[in-house]
């Protein structure tokens, strides 16, 4: 019996007070408006609005309808826009560059997990180690940024995924196994084993050695956690790596892991420009990112 144009026209009426500015308006004229509005008030066997008020007067019939119009119409328009928006996302792009070495254990089924339900999401990943990402994040040559590593940008958005520790890992005969914890003094005569990244950028650097003005003997460089591992486990050096990227090897007893310190903590961000926050795929990506990390990760903590 109702149809939404009938609420919409109803609506434009009571803004412009006159059946001339409403034909208008609506870009109909006078006799389709007067004609819709006659067949309504058929239907409904009564007046929805005075004639030759100004401003229209409406009825209690009439007041009902516009009540239904300004709870319906919103959400119509609201409903609309995000099937819009849903169409424009289903072809978007997730261009990401990742700074976390480790992070490629999650990533990659997480990603695979995620293409099931945005097949039409255009991918693409780089390392985030030889360039500075935010900066290209904000420029647009970037879409998401895998950092633990907040920055005050107003045009940035971070969106926590988990929180994991940094943890030391030693060889099973290294000296360091008897104690509970570690020190920064603890490191000072060490070879410190890190990824090919920038002394300055890795947490163990910003967040445990430096505040303490602690620099080890000797560092080394290598491209992935399990040569990583595997350089420690046979004595040739330490290395801070988080919880999670360690729990199988340290259980298999090839490396035993020290909190440092009372334990260090980190929340790993996923960065998008904040412009685009609300956009679907990128929400989806948080969600899927964010359930495979708590079903496969092990020590992590939900944010």
């Amino acid at each position: 019996m109702i149809e939404i144009k009938h609420l919409r026209t109803l609506s434009v009426l009571r803004d412009t007070g006159s059946l001339t500015a409403t034909a208008n308006t609506l870009c109909l004229t006078q006799s389709a408006l007067s004609h819709q509005l006659k067949d309504l008030e058929q239907r409904l066997g009564g007046q929805l609005f005075l004639r030759k008020t100004r401003p229209v007067k409406f009825t209690a019939e009439g007041e009902i309808l516009l009540r239904l119009a300004d709870e319906l119409i919103p959400r119509i328009a609201k409903a609309e826009h995000e099937l819009a928006s849903l169409k424009e996302d289903a072809n978007g792009r997730l261009h990401m560059a990742i700074e976390c070495h480790s992070c490629f254990q999650w990533l990659m089924p997480a990603l695979k997990e995620y293409q099931i339900h945005w097949p039409s999401v255009t991918l693409d990943f780089s390392s985030g180690f030889g360039f500075e990402p935010l900066p290209a994040l904000s420029a647009g040559e970037l879409d998401l940024v895998i950092t633990s590593d907040i920055q005050a940008r107003s045009e940035v958005h971070f969106e926590p995924l988990f929180d994991f520790e940094m943890r030391l890992v030693v060889s099973p005969q290294s000296p360091l196994v008897s104690k509970e914890y570690i020190t920064p003094e603890d490191l000072a005569d060490q070879t410190m084993l890190s990824y090919p990244v920038q002394k300055g950028r890795l947490d163990v650097v910003k967040h445990f050695l430096q505040p303490a003005e602690i620099e080890p003997m000797n560092w080394k460089q290598a491209d992935n956690t399990l040569m990583l591992v595997q350089m420690v486990s046979a004595g040739l050096g330490v290395a801070a790596l988080p919880n999670w990227a360690i729990y199988d090897f340290a259980r298999q007893g090839l490396v035993v892991s020290k909190p440092l310190g009372e334990g260090l903590w980190r929340r790993l961000f996923a960065a998008i420009r904040a412009s685009e926050r609300e956009r679907h795929y990128l929400q989806a990506f948080f969600a899927t990112a964010k359930q495979q990390c708590q079903t496969h990760l092990e020590g992590i903590k939900a944010t």
